[in-house]
């Protein structure tokens, strides 16, 4: 197989976990983080040779558009190869809304938004040149419901949950899908805050009684980018029956 997946955020839970899950499919990968980088590498390596296929690992910090620019001339003989572009990096933030400062509020949305906003940007043209594409972007049930306390986020999921339907039926004519996948609890370092008994209360909350794994939401990951394409516009839950 010659089709590149690229995966944003990709040196911990849900992006690692999905990179393994398209490498042993036999995609070839194109991965990225900005914090971490040690991680990525490592990953990588084992993927190369866990699974015989590519992966080109890349340090940018995609909150910054001129690192997304640089990112697109440094990857470009690659590009005519990608098929699907998942748009995973994201950062939570936990407090009251008024506490919030200016400066935190713009990293956040520019993380979760803005990165996948010049990200889909960047790949369209390819997409458009090969008629056919498929973008994934990593949303939460707070972007359906809002949470108390995570103004920032929810506000962020909203506007990812916005953008993909948009955007979806923009491209539905060209043959290229854009989804979102709003996902509840998954057990990964974003939900490490949680200490033992803030976690159980979670779980009694969730029908399905715990978090999903990071592997579970990648399985889910894949089985959506690979749907076809007359899935589109769509913000499919992957909740344990919680929201």
């Amino acid at each position: 197989m010659n089709d590149y997946v690229i995966i944003t955020g990709a040196s911990r839970g849900i992006g690692k976990a999905a990179a393994d899950v398209f490498a042993s499919k036999g995609y070839n990968l194109i991965t990225i983080c900005h914090g971490n980088y040690h991680l990525l590498e490592r990953s990588a390596e084992e993927l190369r040779n866990n699974y015989h296929v590519e992966c080109h690992a890349f340090q940018y910090d995609l909150s910054n558009p001129d690192d997304i620019h640089d990112f697109f001339v440094e990857a470009k003989s690659f590009l005519s190869n990608v098929h699907i572009l998942i748009n995973n990096a994201g950062i939570s933030y936990t407090g009251l809304f008024q506490d919030i400062t200016d400066d935190q509020w713009n990293t956040i949305f520019n993380t979760n938004v803005s990165s996948m906003i010049h990200m889909s940007k960047g790949i369209i043209p390819y997409f458009l040149n090969n008629h056919r594409g498929r973008i994934i972007n990593i949303s939460s049930v707070w972007g359906n419901e809002g949470a108390s306390c995570e103004v920032a986020y929810s506000t962020t999921k909203g506007a990812v949950n916005s953008f993909t339907k948009a955007l979806g039926k923009e491209l539905a004519p060209s043959g290229i899908a854009v989804n979102a996948i709003a996902f509840g609890a998954i057990d990964t370092d974003m939900n490490s805050f949680l200490d033992e008994d803030e976690k159980k209360c979670l779980e009694y909350e969730i029908p399905a009684g715990r978090m999903a794994s990071p592997e579970e939401a990648a399985e889910f990951i894949y089985h959506i980018a690979t749907a076809p394409d007359y899935l589109n516009a769509q913000i499919i839950s992957f909740n344990g029956g919680w929201y």
